[in-house]
């Protein structure tokens, strides 16, 4: 699924190409934090009879916390309105799952994606990268599960990687003067699109809402 992903998102990646190389780009970096919505944030699965351990399993209830993470992006103003931006962004989600009678289990989910997005800024400020604007793009999103009975950088008993395509739309603000360093801050949603069925043996969608504080030059 990774490869695939992959190719969806490369034709928004790189299509502007040479028009893009023309442009002065704006390079920004981001502190981001992560609010697991939907699924992702709490999932809870039903009882099971456990032929290897000869008894039933109870209800399991999975959920992640407040995740951190970071982005670097490049923004290319097209005119006084729109930008396409590419960003690479990497973060890393706790979680933990836990049924009555059974030992907890430490959850880790970490994804690293490329992405590609569009820009409107409605009061003309592309060039600058200034004020007010609002954003939405693709990804691919190349996504690792470890699930352990102590740390997960050191005692990773099952580990699932997933590539998936992503959806991403929100809004954000750049503050300070025309030239110079400006500071940003911007929320946007993430939701996966591909590869999130759950009845099929695929992890639930990665949602979340991503709040990012960071700098553009």
């Amino acid at each position: 699924m990774r490869p695939v992903a992959l190719l969806i998102a490369l034709p928004l990646i790189l299509a502007p190409g040479p028009t893009l190389m023309a442009q002065a780009s704006h390079m920004g970096f981001s502190l981001n934090l992560l609010a697991p919505t939907g699924e992702f944030a709490d999932s809870t699965y039903p009882a099971y009879y456990s032929f290897s351990r000869g008894r039933l399993i109870p209800a399991q209830k999975e959920s992640y916390d407040v995740g951190l993470g970071g982005s670097l992006t490049f923004s290319f103003p097209m005119d006084r309105n729109f930008a396409v931006r590419l960003n690479f962004t990497g973060s890393a989600t706790n979680g933990a799952n836990r049924a009555p009678g059974e030992d907890t289990i430490n959850l880790r989910h970490s994804l690293f994606s490329v992405g590609g997005d569009l820009q409107l800024f409605p009061q003309g400020t592309a060039f600058r990268h200034r004020g007010l604007y609002f954003v939405a793009g693709l990804s691919a999103d190349f996504e690792r599960f470890d699930r352990s009975f102590g740390d997960p950088n050191y005692d990773s008993t099952d580990t699932t990687h997933k590539g998936r395509l992503g959806a991403t739309g929100g809004i954000g603000h750049s503050f300070g003067f025309d030239s110079g360093r400006r500071f940003t801050l911007e929320a946007t949603f993430h939701k996966t699109i591909t590869g999130n069925d759950v009845s099929a043996g695929n992890p639930p969608s990665t949602d979340f809402v991503k709040l990012g504080f960071g700098f553009v030059f």
